[in-house]
């Protein structure tokens, strides 16, 4: 895998989810190479209790397990969420089987034995994904790896990264709201984040942008403006 985008994985957390202590093992050491954040879950029901906890970008899971299967995992993800990018681990690979995974809006499957090679299929498969400009309004953009907003393909808006990645949130929960708590735990990190500091953040974006996609939702937190 090329350096840049290796680079650019250290920015997403991930989630694996599989019941066989040695393999799961195996494949978290390798995680931690490529990922900021790495969770670890031995079957479906506690992976469940760990993606509503810390949202990764990605979840790698086993399909079949003692307690809790990938399958029923997945069902609940979808439920709310079609932007977590989702790797099937199977020992199937038969085209009905591969169907069902088609239609669990799986976005992609990894053959065991898991080996780097795969894995890092997979992985730029993401990359890709996630390096389309995504639409925020009409003719304005918001290019994830340049961190630049380009408004009527002409103007370029240079953003921080907190900027971009508070803009990004914003479009994953277009259809819903960006909870406070939610954006203090994905860009404050650690830290607190005060209700100045918010503001203030907010204050200095809006400023930056040619068009208002903000709302702010009182006593809530914010949504993409349609």
């Amino acid at each position: 895998m090329k350096p840049e985008l290796i680079e650019e994985l250290k920015n997403i957390s991930i989630l694996c989810v599989e019941d066989e202590f040695g393999i799961r093992q195996t494949i978290v050491n390798t995680l931690k190479y490529y990922f900021k954040d790495v969770y670890e879950a031995s079957d479906g029901t506690e992976g469940f209790e760990l993606y509503e906890y810390y949202k990764p970008k990605i979840v790698i899971t086993d399909i079949e397990m003692r307690n809790g299967n990938g399958v029923e995992l997945v069902k609940k993800i979808r439920e709310n969420d079609f932007e977590t990018m989702i790797i099937m681990l199977t020992a199937y690979s038969t085209e009905e089987y591969l169907m069902d995974l088609i239609n669990l809006n799986v976005n992609h499957y990894i053959l065991k034995p898991l080996n780097l090679k795969k894995l890092s299929q997979a992985l730029e498969k993401y990359l890709l994904k996630s390096s389309k400009p995504i639409v925020l309004a009409n003719e304005l953009f918001l290019d994830l790896q340049k961190r630049e907003l380009i408004y009527k393909n002409s103007e370029i808006i240079p953003l921080r990264k907190r900027e971009k990645d508070f803009l990004h949130l914003l479009y994953e929960k277009r259809d819903a709201i960006l909870k406070y708590e939610e954006i203090e735990f994905e860009l404050w990190n650690d830290k607190e984040m005060t209700t100045h500091a918010l503001k203030s953040f907010i204050k200095e974006l809006r400023n930056k942008l040619p068009i208002n996609v903000i709302k702010n939702i009182p006593q809530e937190g914010y949504t993409l403006q349609k």
